[in-house]
């Protein structure tokens, strides 16, 4: 999905400020954001995809005026009424409009499983496309939902690095929950062949890029 959350290679957004001995969260209401988000995940409504792509749906202006965990709390509450476990008028009221049908509770015991299962990784018996130390080039495409190949690396060409294994596809498995198991590498590509000749020719950026993203160079 091409929108503001694509930032990668983009001019006028200003510099990258690094803050000296960052917090984890910045206030109580971010770490209770990040909590509901897990806790809520346990009942299977969702997968990761799922969930980036409902923060990617924030209206532009709204996620770059936005903080963090504001985008985390809009893509939470678009998930919820989405998936049919509170209802817009709940949200806007805070108050349960009926008890029937009710979610079960996550409770102590369950988090540790909720935690062990998020790997997107599988055990499936898929040939991979790509060897390292092969040519490919990032296919020049723009899906309307969800994918994790960023604007400025497409049709751009770059070296398998490694071969990270077989894991879910995140175009399908956040659209259909299609997980369309393939292989996943890391790709080299040189800073020079992203942006030109006015940066340095020893520098290169590393991407994580799927089967479906690549052609053979």
């Amino acid at each position: 999905m091409n929108g503001v959350h694509d930032m990668g290679g983009m001019h006028g957004m200003g510099p990258v400020v690094i803050e000296k001995d960052e917090p984890v969260f910045h206030a109580r209401w971010e770490a209770r954001v990040y909590a509901l988000q897990r806790a809520t995940g346990f009942h299977g409504r969702w997968n990761i995809d799922m969930a980036r792509f409902s923060r990617e749906r924030m209206p532009p202006a709204d996620y770059l005026a936005a903080s963090y965990y504001e985008r985390w709390l809009f893509g939470l509450q678009t998930l919820l009424v989405e998936q049919g476990l509170v209802t817009a008028q709940e949200l806007a009221t805070g108050r349960a409009a009926t008890t029937t049908g009710q979610a079960a509770v996550l409770r102590a015991p369950d988090v540790t499983v909720m935690r062990g299962r998020s790997s997107t990784r599988v055990a499936a018996d898929v040939p991979p496309r790509f060897k390292p130390g092969e040519g490919v080039v990032a296919r020049t495409i723009n899906p309307v939902g969800h994918t994790r190949l960023p604007r400025y690396v497409r049709g751009r060409r770059g070296v398998i690095h490694i071969d990270h294994g077989i894991f879910k596809f995140p175009d399908t498995n956040a659209m259909k929950r299609d997980p369309k198991p393939q292989h996943c590498y890391s790709v080299r590509f040189a800073a020079r062949e992203l942006w030109g000749p006015g940066v340095a020719a020893r520098d290169s950026v590393y991407l994580d890029l799927f089967d479906d993203y690549l052609d053979a160079a």
